[in-house]
């Protein structure tokens, strides 16, 4: 019996690609509702950071997308296990903190964010430091 594609792949890359996958799905729903059901109801300030949650959202599940990509041919990368979670863990704290300020107007929420702002840089540092070649 021959093996599916799916079967093929590495549990990572699968977890990644899935992960992508929905978070690509959910970034794409709240932007929308963002721009058709908050627009008249919150302040332009508040829709802003909706749209830059919403933005960096689509953004870093794509990244995700990449991650489950480059798992399927870097397998077992403790480098590439770490960007992904880091760019899972960046999506919740940055994204999720600017969703629920935007909403709530609970301005301490944006204590949250640069944490997520450093998951998102970890991440992409520990994707590059995979292609930098060691002599």
């Amino acid at each position: 019996m021959r093996a599916t594609p799916a079967q093929t792949v590495g549990s990572d890359a699968r977890i990644f690609l899935f992960l992508g996958c929905v978070c690509a799905m959910v970034a794409v729903a709240l932007g929308a509702f963002g721009a058709h059901a908050l627009e008249d109801r919150l302040p332009a300030e508040r829709v802003a950071t909706w749209e830059t949650a919403a933005r960096y959202h689509f953004f870093h599940s794509l990244g995700l997308l990449i991650v489950g990509i480059l798992g399927m041919h870097l397998a077992d990368s403790v480098r590439l296990r770490w960007a992904g979670w880091s760019m899972f863990v960046g999506i919740l704290l940055f994204s999720g903190s600017l969703y629920v300020l935007s909403v709530s107007g609970l301005s301490y929420l944006g204590a949250v964010t640069p944490f997520g702002g450093v998951a998102f840089l970890l991440a992409w540092l520990l994707l590059a430091s995979i292609f930098v070649k060691r002599t």
